[in-house]
């Protein structure tokens, strides 16, 4: 493949779809003054308590974040205050939470920050539609009089938005900037990362042209070398696989990668011989006669489902073998893939740092082999690498790039440990315990620690809600549920009694730190849960040959190791390592429990069911406890008990929430 060289907006956009067209574009900017923002802003003489907002929205996973002198302050989804999963509504309550954990007024925010270019994405839109005429006519249709009305003009939509959630008083317009859909996850992966260098690495479905891109930071500064664009992308041909195997796009992803481990991949060479053309440097192209989502008509077509032998499965219809081998598959050809292009970064770049984000830096399967291979000597993920995290990126590409502000890494990162979302007092917890007419104890640290500690070695599922929300996908042990990772059937209680969803989905392990080696093939930090490792051989269980003629899901009635409510069907778990300094309550309770058990480990799962946000208030936390059979809520100072609650009407989750 040929590279293509010029500046990117500059491009014909016909090109994107000829034949031949290159993998990797090289990119002419030389950082982010050459052409990442669209400035609005009033230029500001001090820099002294400066605040920037940055917002994410209008797709999927909004969000917001503010940053005070550079630093973190707060950062949250929309959707744990809308209760709507995956909200892509402007982030009203999430800025006004920001707003209001930072302590300041909505004067004081000196710029607020959008993570993309919304006119940018509308010619990507129109470039295509013409690209593919006639096809998606009336997907074309349907959708130019959205975009011409509400998202062509999205800087005046914005404004609105920011009038009505903080005020008219400040003229939101000079304070207005845009950063680029993958120079925020470019950001949000190496600003708040430990490194001074670092290679990074972004992959996603599509920003506005980009689907794939590494850049170089030093510093303050990143530098974008090279980029794929769309069609091409990655992380639209995983998507079309979980549109194709029944589960929802934008949100199935990671059912597939948990499905994987069910099956074999046998598609991978009719997905690479057909689907995908890849080069030695990780550059892909791919062949679109198979797709229809470059028009919005749907993922697949039927040339696809010719290929792949039958139509899609429905969604929650039964799965099959097939279903299990397509996800195998695709799980395959996404880590070599990714792999390649890590390989192709390191030796041109020359960096043995690695910071990655987009959505496809969710695949920790990818993540844990990108770690085995040794590729970089250190790897930092962003834990919120979907878009949510652009919000932060973009809050930082103005901070760094646009303001030009100096930046000193952390010997850790400056992520908090994720844990940037809201908290409540005792006293506020304890006013929505009475106006609910729970029964409930109140106990001190020592005693609150052994009764939930107890609770765990003695079986029972504990709805878990401490200190502050985590920013992100995973419950970092701030919002979950948690449990025995040594009973044998603790897996499945807990997706179908409690989380009340598909049986086959694996749970993740909370290790301590310091005994994660003896337990697992991995022996470093990961605190955010984005790595997946092997059991160690001498914890695991010898099994029958005859477990192999077990189909799919019936291996996971067969434990495979010492701790089998972790252990997925091929002795992998996703692993978040604890060491008390981010979450101290959290790694007391997994010591004590260790201290009773032996095991230095906590099973760790999202204090939410199946469609639901995770858990964000004491009401949140009380609706779940009630409508589930969760034993215990463990809820700041107090302790619930589910056998107490007598006088307390169940929840009813069964129609609630829209099917994930």
């Amino acid at each position: 493949m040929a590279f293509f060289t010029g500046p990117q907006e500059a491009m014909d956009g016909a090109n994107h779809f000829r034949d031949g067209y290159p993998g990797w574009i090289i990119s002419s900017r030389t950082g982010f003054r050459s052409c990442p923002l669209y400035i609005y802003a009033v230029l500001i003489n001090s820099y002294s308590d400066m605040y920037i907002l940055g917002i994410s929205a209008f797709y999927h996973d909004s969000a917001a974040c503010i940053l005070k002198d550079g630093q973190i302050i707060a950062a949250a989804q929309e959707e744990r205050f809308s209760r709507v999963k995956h909200d892509s509504s402007f982030p009203s309550s999430a800025v006004e939470y920001c707003i209001r954990e930072a302590g300041i007024s909505p004067a004081e925010i000196n710029g607020v920050v959008f993570y993309e270019k919304p006119f940018v994405k509308f010619e990507r839109l129109l470039e295509t539609y013409l690209a593919f005429a006639p096809r998606g006519f009336k997907s074309f249709l349907s959708s130019m009089p959205v975009w011409i009305k509400e998202k062509l003009f999205q800087k005046n939509n914005l404004i609105k938005n920011l009038s009505r959630t903080l005020g008219g008083s400040v003229n939101w317009g000079e304070r207005l900037l845009f950063s680029e859909h993958h120079l925020s996850h470019a950001a949000s992966a190496f600003y708040p990362s430990p490194f001074q260098d670092a290679a990074i690495l972004t992959i996603d479905g599509v920003g506005e042209w980009t689907t794939t891109s590494w850049a170089t930071g030093s510093g303050g500064s990143i530098i974008v070398e090279k980029e794929i664009h769309f069609p091409h992308s990655l992380g639209l041909l995983y998507s079309a696989f979980t549109y194709y195997t029944g589960f929802k796009v934008n949100s199935g992803e990671y059912k597939v990668m948990g499905l994987a481990p069910y099956g074999t991949p046998k598609y991978a060479n009719l997905i690479t011989e057909n689907l995908l053309h890849i080069t030695d440097d990780g550059s892909y192209q791919i062949d679109m006669t198979y797709f229809d989502y470059a028009t919005g008509l749907a993922m697949t077509n039927e040339k696809f489902d010719q290929l792949f032998g039958g139509p899609p499965r429905s969604p929650e219809g039964k799965l099959t073998q097939r279903d299990m081998d397509l996800a195998a598959s695709i799980q395959e050809v996404t880590e070599d893939v990714v792999l390649r292009i890590a390989k192709n970064i390191a030796q041109e770049s020359g960096q043995r740092n690695l910071c990655l984000a987009g959505g496809v830096a969710l695949n920790c399967v990818a993540n844990g082999r990108l770690v085995r291979e040794k590729v970089f000597d250190n790897i930092w993920i962003q834990p919120a690498s979907g878009d949510a995290g652009g919000a932060l990126g973009a809050a930082m590409c103005a901070w760094h790039l646009h303001f030009g502000m100096e930046r000193v890494p952390a010997a850790k990162d400056t992520m908090i440990g994720g844990y940037l979302g809201p908290s409540f007092s005792d006293e506020e917890i304890e006013e929505q315990l009475d106006k609910s007419g729970m029964i409930y104890h109140k106990l001190d640290d020592e005693r609150f620690i052994d009764t939930v500690a107890e609770a765990l070695a003695n079986d029972q599922a504990v709805g878990w809600m401490q200190g502050r929300m985590e920013f992100g996908p995973r419950a970092l042990g701030a919002r979950s549920i948690i449990a025995n990772p040594r009973s044998p059937n603790m897996q499945k209680k807990l997706n179908l009694k409690v989380k009340y969803r598909e049986s086959f989905r694996p749970f993740a392990p909370s290790v301590l730190r310091e005994y994660v080696s003896d337990w697992f093939e991995y022996d470093g930090d990961s605190p955010y849960m984005l790595l997946v490792a092997g059991v160690a051989e001498d914890k695991r269980l010898k099994v029958s040959d005859r477990t192999d003629d077990l189909f799919g899901i019936d291996k996971l009635n067969v434990p495979r190791s010492e701790v089998p409510a972790i252990t997925h069907v091929d002795y992998s778990a996703r692993i978040q390592t604890v060491d008390g300094v981010a979450n101290p309550r959290y790694r007391d309770l997994i010591a004590k429990f260790h201290e009773k058990t032996h095991i230095p480990m906590l099973v760790n799962t999202s204090f939410n069911v199946r469609g639901e946000p995770i858990v964000c208030s004491p009401n949140d936390a009380l609706k779940c406890f009630m409508g589930t059979e969760l034993d215990i809520l463990a809820i700041g100072s107090f302790v619930l008990y589910k056998e107490e609650q007598v006088n307390v009407p169940k929840s009813v989750y069964d129609h609630e929430y829209e099917l994930d």
